[in-house]
């Protein structure tokens, strides 16, 4: 089986698990609220499909090894980092399941379309860095490790010349952002959480590059904010 085959095979693999898992999230969201006219929930659902078939699009014949990693799971994960992510993984749950609740059962909050509006501009910006993250940070992993059987070195391009962690800010404005475009106050507080865990991780996360990537010391002390320029 030649490359392009094989590039096509997992595709097609991807394709199959995406759209498997929006179904899932959107007939589980869609229960819980007992309704389906519920318009931010069908703008989530239809944004994040088409942005994740876009980058699975391009990861599969532009970056095929990043896909690989970022969808595998290698023997020297920190255990921190096994933690936090069980951890945001049940948190990111109850947003939905809170948001579902409020926002499309029992409606307890009330937020104007103004706002929904705005959050969904915030997600669409921010999901732009992610990609912009994942287009120049060829080691990007979903999970806090030194990639020696990669060649991890240090990237010091696109949006890292501003910020060691330009990832993590753009979550960690999107989470808020995701119960606000879903109509509810009260999903705000898991995402909140979610913000404290990304902020957690990336410390961790931090630390653990300056004491084991060679020239990330040297990296951080040129690019010295984590996450906001000339703030943190």
């Amino acid at each position: 089986m030649n490359q392009e085959t094989t590039g096509i095979a997992k595709l097609l693999k991807r394709a199959f698990r995406l759209i498997s898992g929006v179904a899932v999230f959107g007939l589980t969201i869609f229960g819980i609220a007992g309704r389906i006219d519920w318009l931010g929930a069908w703008a989530l659902t239809a944004f994040f499909f088409f942005f994740l078939a876009f980058v699975l699009l391009w990861g599969t014949f532009n970056a095929p090894e990043l896909l690989d990693e970022r969808g595998s799971t290698a023997a020297n994960v920190k255990s921190w980092d096994k933690t936090i992510m069980r951890l945001y993984r049940f948190m990111l749950m109850l947003l939905m399941i809170i948001a579902s609740l409020d926002a499309g059962r029992f409606r307890w909050s009330h937020i104007s379309v103004i706002w929904q509006a705005c959050a969904g501009l915030v997600i669409v910006l921010a999901s732009l860095v992610i990609f912009w993250c994942l287009r120049t940070n060829a080691f990007l992993s979903s999970h806090a490790r030194i990639q020696d059987d990669r060649g991890h070195s240090v990237v010091k391009s696109g949006p890292y010349q501003y910020v060691r962690h330009p990832m993590y800010i753009a979550l960690m404005i999107l989470m808020p952002s995701v119960a606000l475009l879903l109509g509810s106050w009260w999903a705000l507080a898991p995402a909140g959480i979610i913000v404290v865990l990304f902020a957690i991780r990336t410390r961790l996360e931090d630390r653990m590059l300056r004491e084991e990537l060679a020239g990330y010391k040297d990296y951080a002390n040129s690019v010295r904010y984590r996450l906001v320029p000339r703030v943190w």
